[in-house]
């Protein structure tokens, strides 16, 4: 298959606002590929490379320069074969090895092929073909149901050879595809509610556990083997040699367990997330000390337990697991539910999880199942900034720079956010950012007089050199437009120079209720 034609059904996706139609345009794709053509495709159509990282920043990108070709050439294989030789370059000489790969293949390009190659390789690919509609397609391809499509990719980790066993070997293949230890399978995720009441009267009988602010880490052992996953299922066993010797004294020959882990202070309360996540880096220290929690159990010396009910999964992780797992209760009382919230904040924890009992573990699913509960804060702050949006939201100013009030009464930048904006809101602060324009720069960024304030909402704060703030806002969204306040109403940014850094921002109530109250 020709690139152009994987091209064009891009376009046709990034076009359209049905999912219906994007399914069809998909799956009408994945119909015509020869069988090593599907994999590439499915990692290319979702911007899931199966080369993974190719170490293609933007500098590289923008150094290409090429003349588009005027007739479409290149094939979906030799694109694979490329994009496997810019992963297999490493060391001295790669960078401009790297160059002369991009150049041969720019170069043989047309102009739409060059654009999908470009926002490809800098994961600027926004064309709402996500997992989610990409599974669809498959099972409209394969004409097999999309669950058992849906279970096969949990199973297999990956869309792709989940797209291969569909596509070549229909409900057979997928049905063979199974738990398999040392191989991580997709985590189950969480939806949201506001209190624990709300999550209790939906789902009955429940365990109510604390919900960790650190990393998610998929464990699995058979015999002395271990192997460590994050959620994104990127294997980080040599970086964690604690946990490894941990999982070895669990009285177990063959398990595999969901859980976190995170930094711990000095005196046993969590550090903040970048802490944590510091210790996943390639030439991360092992100083800072490591713990982990368990809350799921999903298989135990040679029995599954996916389809279980989780309160059966929990006895056996009780068992395995011990002291490691993660404080919870069974419950069905609201208050006793809203008891374990308290002591979790109280501990220096960010909330609760909320689990129905008899639930199975739903991997790769965001279901009501599991519901989590946490405090949502919000800040009042200027838009400094804006960028024009891509894919469907090509045409609208999305992407809000955001300041807050320093001491002097200046505004400094705290943080980005495209999240939370409905169409109607995109267009009105299109047109309201374009009137207060002052001037443009870098790709796409409109500079704006600062009048006009957000509300925020955000989960977290954690230090950061990326904003003149020296802070970020984690999981920033936009509640609303604030037009009854002006900039100098805005929030100020006081907050983060308080002393408590070396734990989460909600682990120090007594600095949070003092900035909620004088807010």
């Amino acid at each position: 298959m020709l690139l152009t034609d994987l091209v064009a059904t891009s376009d046709a996706v990034t076009a359209t606002r049905s999912r219906t139609a994007k399914v069809a345009a998909l799956a009408a794709l994945l119909g015509r590929l020869a069988p090593a053509e599907i994999e590439p495709v499915v990692g290319l159509l979702t911007g899931e490379l199966r080369q993974g990282r190719l170490g293609v920043g933007w500098a590289t990108i923008a150094e290409r320069v090429a003349r588009p070709a005027a007739e479409p050439a290149i094939t979906v294989g030799e694109l694979d074969a490329a994009l496997d030789h810019l992963a297999g370059l490493h060391g001295p000489g790669s960078a401009a090895a790297r160059a002369a790969v991009l150049d041969d293949l720019l170069g043989r390009a047309t102009a739409a092929e060059g654009g999908f190659l470009r926002r490809l390789l800098l994961g600027e690919l926004r064309q709402g073909a996500l997992e989610g509609v990409m599974v669809e397609a498959i099972a409209a391809a394969a004409g097999v149901p999309a669950p058992i499509v849906r279970r096969a990719h949990m199973l297999a980790g990956r869309l792709g050879p989940t797209a291969v066993a569909a596509l070549t070997g229909g409900p057979a293949a997928l049905d063979a595809i199974g738990l398999a230890l040392l191989r991580p399978v997709r985590p189950m995720l969480a939806s949201t509610a506001p209190d624990v009441a709300t999550a209790v009267a939906e789902l009955g009988r429940v365990s109510v556990e604390w919900k960790l602010d650190g990393a998610r880490i998929q464990v699995h052992r058979s015999g002395a083997d271990v192997a460590i996953f994050t959620r994104n299922l990127r294997d980080i066993t040599a970086r964690l040699p604690e946990v490894v010797d941990l999982v070895r004294s669990l009285p177990t020959e063959a398990v595999v367990l969901d859980g976190e882990t995170l930094a711990l202070g000095q005196d046993d309360r969590p550090r903040s997330f970048q802490d944590t996540m510091a210790r996943f880096g390639a030439d991360a220290a092992r100083s800072q000390r490591l713990r982990p929690w368990f809350f799921d159990c999903l298989h135990v010396d040679g029995t599954d337990l996916l389809e279980a009910p989780l309160e059966e999964r929990l006895a056996h992780l009780d068992r395995v697991a011990g002291e490691w797992r993660v404080r919870g209760v069974l419950t069905e009382d609201p208050a006793e539910g809203a008891a374990v919230l308290t002591e979790a904040l109280a501990a220096g924890h960010e909330g609760v999880m909320v689990k129905a009992a008899g639930a199975p573990y739903q991997a790769g699913r965001r279901g009501k199942a599991w519901q989590k509960v946490k405090p949502v804060h919000t800040l009042d702050l200027v838009v400094l900034a804006v960028e024009w949006g891509s894919g469907r939201r090509r045409g609208w100013l999305s992407n809000l720079h955001l300041g807050a009030r320093g001491p002097d009464g200046d505004l400094v930048m705290v943080g980005k956010t495209f999240k939370g904006l409905t169409d109607a809101m995109l267009a009105w602060q299109t047109e309201r950012f374009l009137a207060l324009e002052t001037g443009r720069s870098g790709h796409g960024v409109v500079h704006v007089r600062p009048e006009q304030v957000v509300e925020i909402a955000f989960d977290g704060v954690q230090r950061s050199s990326r904003y003149p703030g020296g802070v970020a806002l984690r999981f920033a969204r936009v509640v609303r437009h604030r037009d009854d306040k002006g900039p100098g109403e805005a929030d100020t940014r006081w907050w983060w120079s308080a002393p408590w850094w070396s734990a989460p921002w909600w682990s120090a109530p007594r600095w949070w209720g003092r900035w909620w109250g004088e807010r």
